[in-house]
């Protein structure tokens, strides 16, 4: 062989081993698809796990059945409870068992479990952790855990996990990564049809896959320096699109541009993959290099891979919820036996017959239609129908619905999760109900209270009057003694008719009757310093501009002047100062008045704001101003809190939503 045409050869290799590590780029990007999609599904199945957890009562024993392992073990790794999956997959005899999971690590593994459980305890979770163990039945597996702890009080006392055994995903995984590697390897190794060809289309070089794939009886050999002007016309009768795949090497000769995966399927129904990459040297074109390779199966493969991932991505693997799959008419095409078992049909009398039309009637018949449409345009839906039972039962049932295609991508039906919900709706209705009772109850109660403050203080203010009418009667009578206790007994009955006030005042809080409105608390506060009586020793300093917020005008109004007189009701300095300041928290505005009084030693800080009680009992104290606080407070939807030092003042913070 002359050296320009080794020279020549050399190039068109170089060109070949480009274009397969192209090809390996691309099956890598096929690769993170699938992966992709893989994340996606088991997205899906956490977000089950989380819809699970909050149906209560109604899914009491849902994880006993689960298909994937559900464990609770304390701190120390001790098992505390498990499901069935979990008995099966450790090898125990039962759920009751006491044992040390962590013992349960490969020997190889207990480095990396240490590292787990030490990252578990410091993150509260544990997510993708893959390790082998040995279960009790002495039989290797490989798990993957996704775990998180559980608090009580914000103290972990434990910790929770869903265990999957991926011992047979990763051997498969295992499997399909070295079929890729040794696709590689063929690959590198020229295992695909070669011919190289030079500028007269006379063949430099070809190989045994070549005459292989176009049953060329001839040797590699044979052909060297054979014409191959006339061999597409020859061959064409191999492919079922002849006149094309005649028409496509012409122009591709023409243009004698690069490409790269041209595909070409035989008459036997095999699939090539043909690249074409002209051969230059110079700038002077040389020839051209051809590579035929057989991806028949592969081909299949991918496709029965996504044919299965778009028909069971929407599959929630608890197969305790009743599964349904229906094709475009509605017509039941397969049940599982949680189905039958919600339904009280057997299989026999569902496949095959209209959906719809066994369990649906009136309205709930309209919403099926309606949500029905959704999914022939693609679309997954939850929605609530009321369905009849074969026993006649009406029941309520929670259905999640995706659509279903075929290996050319058309919708060919539904597939539906469903779980009865009838109990939690009787609890709705209830709950409801007991609303509308509370509410009532809470009218009568207000208008009660109303009534007891009236009739409570009209003997009061007679006796008032008695009181006085003796003083005056009696002034020359009476000895200082008998004077003094007229005077308590007046102090009295102060306190108790302010004592009565502050009761209403508190009971009527929590009404709503009021309408919210944007209220100006700068100017609220500039009315307040008129209102109180603020001694001249007291200095009340607003240090920055307070905002306009939404809320009730009087009951702001209250939680103002409550703090404001409190403050300056306790301070002992001969120079007081009450500081009102604010700062925007995003969505609160959080408030704080500040005075240099008596203050509140720490152990009394979350007593204060409890009604009736009072640390300084003096005679215009009922223990009831710092509870309406709080009441107000928690009505806008804030937190109340303080912090004070005994001698050197008190500081109240609380937070109001914009």
């Amino acid at each position: 062989m002359s050296q320009d045409k080794i020279d020549m050869l050399q190039r068109a290799l170089a060109r070949e081993k480009a274009a397969r590590k192209q090809a390996e780029k691309i099956l890598e990007n096929k690769a993170a698809e699938l992966y992709e999609a893989k994340q996606k599904l088991e997205k899906s199945y956490t977000e089950l796990e989380a819809l699970l957890s909050k149906t209560d009562s109604q899914l009491q024993g849902v994880f006993e059945n689960i298909v994937d392992a559900y464990v609770i073990m304390d701190l120390m790794g001790n098992i505390l409870k498990m499901n069935d999956a979990a008995v099966n997959l450790l090898g125990f005899d039962d759920t009751k068992v006491e044992f040390n999971l962590l013992e349960m690590a490969h020997p190889e593994e207990m480095e990396r479990v240490a590292e787990s459980f030490q990252s578990l305890m410091n993150n509260g979770t544990l997510t993708d952790f893959d390790v082998n163990i040995i279960t009790q039945k002495k039989e290797k597996k490989l798990v993957h855990i996704n775990a998180s702890i559980i608090y009580d009080n914000g103290q972990p006392v434990a910790a929770q996990g869903i265990v999957r055994d991926i011992t047979k995903a990763k051997e498969a995984e295992i499997q399909l990564i070295e079929s890729e590697n040794r696709l590689a390897s063929l690959i590198a190794n020229l295992d695909s049809g070669v011919l190289l060809e030079d500028e007269h289309r006379k063949i430099v070089l070809t190989n045994n896959k070549f005459c292989e794939l176009f049953g060329i009886t001839a040797s590699p050999d044979q052909l060297k320096g054979a014409d191959c002007s006339d061999a597409a016309e020859q061959n064409k009768v191999l492919f079922k699109k002849p006149d094309l795949f005649v028409k496509r090497i012409n122009e591709i000769l023409k243009d004698k541009l690069e490409v790269l995966g041209d595909e070409l399927e035989t008459t036997d129904g095999k699939i090539l993959e043909r690249d074409y990459i002209p051969v230059y040297e110079k700038g002077t074109y040389k020839g051209h290099l051809w590579t035929y390779k057989d991806v028949t199966l592969r081909r299949k493969y991918r496709k029965s891979l996504e044919a299965q991932k778009q028909k069971y991505s929407s599959i929630i693997a608890n197969m305790n919820l009743g599964l349904l799959e229906v094709d475009n008419d509605d017509k039941i095409l397969m049940v599982n036996q949680s189905f039958t078992e919600m339904s009280g049909y057997e299989e026999s009398e569902l496949i095959g017959k209209i959906a719809s039309k066994i369990f649906l009637k009136g309205t709930d018949y309209e919403t099926f239609k309606q949500e029905h449409k959704k999914r022939e345009k693609g679309k997954s839906n939850s929605y609530e129908l009321k369905v009849t039972t074969k026993l006649g039962e009406d029941r309520h049932w929670l259905i999640s619905g995706a659509p279903n295609y075929n290996l050319n991508g058309e919708n060919t039906g539904s597939i539906g999760i469903h779980l009865d919900i009838t109990d939690l709706k009787s609890l709705e209705l209830q709950k409801e109900s007991l609303l509308k009772k509370l509410e009532k109850s809470n009218d009568e109660l207000q208008e009660y209270a109303h009534i007891v403050s009236h009739d409570l203080k009209s003997p009061l203010r007679s006796i008032d009057a008695l009181v006085n009418w003796i003083k005056e009667d009696n002034k020359e009578k009476l000895d200082d003694t008998s004077i003094q206790n007229l005077n308590l007994i007046e102090i009295t009955l102060e306190k108790m008719e302010q004592l009565i006030s502050d009761v209403l005042m508190y009971s009527s809080v929590g009404d709503e009757s009021l309408e919210k409105q944007k209220v100006d608390l700068d100017a609220l506060i500039k009315d307040l310093k008129n209102i109180l009586f603020v001694p001249d020793h007291v200095t009340i300093s607003i240090l920055q501009p307070l905002p306009k917020i939404e809320g009730e005008k009087v009951k702001l109004q209250q939680l103002f002047q409550n703090l404001i007189s409190n403050a300056i009701k306790f301070i002992d300095k001969d120079v007081g100062l009450v500081e009102i300041d604010v700062k925007d928290n995003g969505t609160h505005y959080q408030f704080s008045v500040k005075d240099n009084g008596i203050g509140i030693e720490e152990k009394f800080h979350e007593k204060i704001f409890k009604i009736f009680h009072s640390l300084n009992k003096s005679k215009d104290s009922t223990g009831i101003g710092l509870s309406i606080v709080k009441k107000i407070v928690d009505l806008h939807q804030g937190q109340i809190w303080l912090e004070s030092k005994p001698n050197i003042g008190t500081t109240f913070f609380f937070t109001l939503k914009k």
